[in-house]
């Protein structure tokens, strides 16, 4: 089976990665503290230095299954760009919306964006896109129903 373009691999990386962190961190924090202030200052250190984490990460990965230079080059700009973007992004409904449905709205939002590029890739790859929909969604969902419980039981700690 022939490899995904590095444009696909950073993009489908940066973005699932900026949905289920961001996601997770955006649950867990407001569920501890419910403050918005926080949850801002969470997305963007998130967005920054994720964004940095993932892209070296990619580029070893990339140098590890010997890519040329040009294509680890450009899955990394490719992973940190997108991360930094979709990350990024959760912060527009936080600062529009109250609380609670700013909540609900990036995760509205985040599992909109796993749930059209799981389809998009299954499509493209051939395959059936309904799979690989559920099993994404699902995983994201864990990510949502973990961070919330995490999210409580630390407010206990206050």
């Amino acid at each position: 089976m022939k490899s995904a373009h590095p444009k696909e691999r950073g993009f489908g990386f940066g973005l699932t990665s900026g949905v289920i962190t961001t996601l997770g961190l955006i649950i867990g924090l407001y569920t501890s503290t419910e403050q918005i202030a926080v949850v801002i200052a969470g997305i963007v250190s998130i967005a920054v230095a994720d964004a940095f984490s993932d892209a070296l990460g990619m580029h070893i990965s990339e140098e590890a299954s010997r890519g040329t230079k040009k294509s680890i080059w450009k899955v990394t700009a490719y992973t940190f760009a997108s991360k930094l973007l979709i990350a990024s992004s959760f912060a527009i409904p936080v600062f529009l919306l109250d609380h609670i449905h700013a909540v609900i709205v990036c995760i509205i939002y985040g599992l909109s964006l796993i749930l059209a590029y799981s389809y998009f890739i299954s499509v493209k790859q051939g395959k059936k896109p309904y799979v690989a929909m559920v099993e994404h969604t699902l995983i994201a969902c864990a990510v949502i129903v973990i961070t919330y419980i995490i999210g409580a039981l630390l407010k206990g700690f206050k």
